[in-house]
């Protein structure tokens, strides 16, 4: 007679989640930074304590804005989804993932389709529940109006700085900025000088360059190559003869944070006699007429 014996079922383990955070801080500043590490420590302990998460990193982006794809750590983290190495994103609000509502909901969609969801803290939303995307999509349009509307308060402030003249200039070849306020330096100064005497001796801008080049004289990245455009920057800055002028540039819009050249979009503030300049008043404006008179006759400035 045959003997049956029956054979136990083996009790099968639940497979854990693959758990990653994402976290991010949109200034490089001490503080922020330190809230930064406060928040990769947070979430490695808080997807650690659950034991049906398996812990897939943090990943942390710093002095990023939100609004663009450059975001290292970011890429990364979508990279990582791609090939199956996590199941699920918590992240603290919807403004820390992406604040441009297109490429918060073009990714999140992308992730679901992966069946990868993403839980945002804050909103208190998953992607991957019934209503998640509904309350994403409301949601990422008023973290998108935010940001439209913090850039737009941060413009405001920018410009009226500009009219009172309280706007900190960026340093410029030839002079340091010190407390605020350009302070020439005599090495470069020297070459300013040079390179305005040159041009009203009869030379152009490549002759200059040229010149500058053979001599071994550094430019004012640093290296030792001098080129036509950078001369005619400094021969048309207006801080080579004490005065400045504001918003010559300009962001875009709050998106793409593209910067590009104001060609009358916007108004202009010009400041005279703001530091001591390198060359007179007399030697800039002869130059600035001299560059529109070989302008006019079409030669090779």
């Amino acid at each position: 007679m045959r003997e049956i014996s029956k054979i136990a079922a083996v009790k099968q383990l639940p497979s854990k989640s693959k758990v990653a955070a994402y976290c991010r801080v949109s200034s490089g500043k001490e503080h922020m930074l330190h809230s930064l590490t406060a928040q990769v420590s947070h979430y490695s302990q808080h997807i650690q304590n659950r034991r049906d998460w398996e812990y897939a990193g943090v990943y942390a982006d710093e002095a990023k804005t939100g609004t663009k794809d450059d975001r290292p750590e970011f890429m990364r983290l979508l990279a990582d989804c791609k090939v199956g190495k996590i199941d699920l994103i918590i992240t603290k609000s919807i403004s820390r993932f992406a604040r441009n509502t297109v490429t918060t909901l073009e990714t999140v969609r992308e992730l679901n389709s992966m069946g990868i969801g993403v839980f945002f803290e804050e909103q208190n939303i998953n992607t991957l529940s019934g209503d998640g995307e509904l309350m994403l999509t409301i949601l990422a349009s008023y973290a998108q109006e935010e940001s439209r509307s913090v850039s737009e308060n941060i413009k405001w402030r920018i410009r009226n700085n500009m009219k009172s003249g309280k706007t900190i200039p960026h340093r410029v070849y030839g002079f340091n900025v010190t407390s605020g306020k350009l302070v020439i330096k005599p090495d470069e100064a020297d070459v300013v000088r040079k390179i305005f005497n040159l041009y009203l001796s009869g030379l152009g801008f490549r002759e200059i360059a040229k010149k500058l080049n053979a001599q071994g004289v550094k430019s004012p990245k640093g290296g030792s190559k001098w080129y036509l455009s950078v001369v005619r920057k400094l021969l048309t800055n207006e801080k080579m003869c004490g005065d400045i002028k504001f918003q010559k540039h300009f962001v875009e819009n709050h998106l793409t944070k593209h910067v590009v050249r104001n060609r009358g979009e916007l108004p202009m503030f010009y400041l005279s006699g703001t530091h001591e300049g390198i060359v007179s008043k007399e030697t800039w404006d002869s130059v600035q007429a001299e560059i529109l008179r070989r302008s006019k006759k079409g030669e090779i400035n």
